[in-house]
């Protein structure tokens, strides 16, 4: 978990989601840290992200921006994709010199039919005009514009990202070195982050492996018709297998997600929670996880005919699960985990 909660400072960094790198925070984490402290107490994000999912990015910056105290943001490094889209929660946004804020259209991929691949483009296309809407609330200029920005994918250094309305300052304070992220990614990543990602080795550890790009030697002169048509051949052998292990690696891969979802939802501590156990393999716990996060949250039900209580519980079990420990806990102690989840529980009651 990189979702630290010290001396009214949180701090976010690495990836936004649990998918990719080591390093990284969930909304499940955030919920956690604030769950620390009042609700109406200040507090100062320091974000140093290249991005990660923009449904995590999403439910992040709601939890920000429902607080009722006063939440200030830094930008440390860098803010980029879903984590500058976080960023907006800010009352005040403040750019570290040498910062830098990405702003560009959610990205995803699809394996299935058309229809599926046209319930991913229906996503993503509500992701941006959400996205979009945050932007202008902060920006001041209109979603459209917003949207406009997005599609070119800005890279915003920060006085630049002040005159653009997205940051409110900047200051003199060194920032941090960027987040390991493979910025090579992006359509339009600056030369100097592509080029650090490729010295550092930074990419994903889960992505499709793709055939790997033959380089043609250089032809010699003497080569004969016969000599370059072997080569050819071989070329195009090799390009076959490449494939061929790719689409065996997407494969097992499938299945492999398919057989942890049926294990988890085969669960006997999923009856019953079974909204909660969906969550927690698309947040990608193991089996093990699953279950031991299952076997200390209560049971999703509601008494017959309360509406408010059924109105209620989807709220509830939004908080239910959680299978982080707090900052300053001793691993293994559900005791305190469930009361800072209890106390996180009883303060949004009291809200409504």
């Amino acid at each position: 978990m990189a979702a630290i909660l010290e001396d009214g400072k949180l701090r976010l960094s690495g990836y936004v989601g649990d998918y990719f790198f080591e390093d990284g925070f969930t909304s499940s984490d955030v919920v956690l840290a604030l769950a620390q402290i009042e609700d109406d107490d200040e507090l100062v994000v320091h974000i140093n992200s290249g991005g990660g999912i923009a449904s995590e990015g999403a439910a992040i910056h709601a939890l920000l921006s429902a607080r009722s105290g006063t939440t200030d943001v830094v930008v440390e490094g860098i803010a980029a994709s879903a984590a500058s889209l976080i960023a907006m929660a800010g009352e005040t946004v403040t750019m570290s010199a040498g910062a830098v804020m990405m702003i560009h259209d959610p990205s995803g991929y699809t394996f299935g039919t058309s229809q599926d691949h046209s319930k991913t483009i229906e996503g993503l296309e509500a992701l941006a005009t959400a996205y979009a809407r945050v932007y202008s609330a902060k920006s001041g200029k209109t979603p459209e514009e917003c949207r406009e920005i997005m599609k070119e994918e800005r890279w915003l250094t920060p006085p630049e990202a002040v005159a653009e309305g997205f940051a409110d300052d900047t200051t003199e304070t060194v920032a941090e070195p960027v987040a390991a992220f493979d910025y090579r990614l992006f359509a339009h990543a600056p030369k100097n982050l592509a080029a650090l990602a490729r010295k550092k080795n930074w990419s994903m550890s889960t992505k499709m492996a793709a055939p790997a790009a033959t380089t043609r030697p250089k032809e010699e002169p003497s080569m004969t018709d016969k000599e370059r048509a072997d080569q050819l051949a071989a070329e195009n052998a090799k390009l076959k297998t490449d494939l061929a292990a790719a689409t065996a690696s997407v494969d097992v891969a499938v299945k492999a997600d398919r057989e942890r979802r049926s294990a988890i939802m085969s669960l006997d501590e999923a009856k019953g929670r079974e909204t909660l156990a969906e969550h927690l393999f698309n947040t990608g716990s193991t089996v093990d996880q699953a279950k031991a996060t299952l076997t200390v949250s209560p049971k999703a039900v509601a008494a017959e005919g309360d509406e408010d209580e059924q109105e209620f519980q989807p709220r509830r079990m939004n908080a239910q699960g959680l299978n982080k420990t707090p900052v300053n806990t001793k691993p293994g102690d559900k005791t305190t985990a469930r009361a800072v989840l209890s106390a996180s529980v009883e303060r949004l009651n009291k809200r409504r």
